[in-house]
């Protein structure tokens, strides 16, 4: 499977612009049809708490956007966005496009970030998802959850997947936590790793991207530094699979006392 992340400064809260930027970097990148294409969280308004003004309701312009992206260059395509749901409640979501403009998926962050004041404007998610491509099990997951290893070791006690995407607005003052927790969540998971961060700034931080894809044995096979653009790998499913099978690491994984008690 080819993979392709898109690291970009993204324009404060103009939806316009933020398009008109991840098309014009889509058509450099002449994604090969079927590629899978990943773009950060909250790409097309940063992350803003704003949520009165920014998020939107299912079949809004920015799920628009995406479903016609995705159908235009043939991809597979992962981003993020407020959303609001039929609860009026924010979450702070990854959504998943197939080439053919239909939603796949979409996954709420289950850890919103308290220090930002996320926790107050955005509701979390409850539990990790999956979607299928290429034969690939992927489960998509956003920044700050990737501080938390027990809901990745959740999504892989359910569905062991093959390849987690983390699409961020991960800050430069924490840009090397960023990459070691991306090499680690690899590891223990016997799993790729897809990490989009952006570039820039925002009213409160500055960005310097490190957007990286990361092999199963925490090696990092694409780094797109601090430069707006893309990175891209092919990704084979088979050699992780005989890897698995090798050293079977996650057959010994055990339940928590809270899942075997059924809490």
């Amino acid at each position: 499977m080819n993979v392709i992340a898109l690291q970009l400064d993204i324009a404060w809260e103009n939806k316009t612009a933020n398009f008109d930027k991840v098309r014009h970097l889509l058509k450099e990148a002449q994604p090969a049809t079927g590629s899978l294409v990943v773009l950060p969280e909250m790409f097309a308004t940063g992350f803003t708490m704003n949520t009165d003004a920014v998020a939107e309701l299912y079949g809004g312009k920015t799920e628009q956007f995406l479903a016609s992206a995705a159908k235009e260059f043939g991809v597979c395509l992962v981003a993020g966005a407020p959303m609001r749901g039929r609860d009026g409640r924010a979450r702070n979501k990854a959504l998943v496009f197939s080439p053919s403009g239909e939603l796949l998926a979409f996954y709420a962050k289950m850890r919103p970030f308290t220090l930002g004041g996320e926790s107050e404007h955005y509701a979390a998610g409850e539990h990790p998802v999956v979607f299928h491509w290429q034969d690939w099990t992927i489960s998509p997951f956003v920044c700050y959850d990737l501080r938390f290893p027990e809901i990745f070791r959740e999504a892989t006690a359910a569905h062991q997947p093959h390849l987690f995407t983390v699409i961020a607005n991960w800050p430069e003052k924490r840009i090397h936590h960023w990459v070691r927790l991306l090499q680690a969540r690899a590891i223990e998971n016997q799993a790729c790793v897809v990490g989009v961060n952006r570039i820039g700034r925002d009213p409160q931080h500055v960005y310097t991207g490190r957007s990286v894809i990361v092999d199963y044995h925490g090696e990092i096979l694409a780094d797109a530094c601090d430069r707006e653009g893309r990175i891209n790998a092919r990704l084979e499913l088979a050699p992780l699979l005989e890897y698995r099978r090798e050293l079977p690491f996650l057959a010994d994984m055990q339940e928590s006392p809270s899942r075997r008690q059924g809490v």
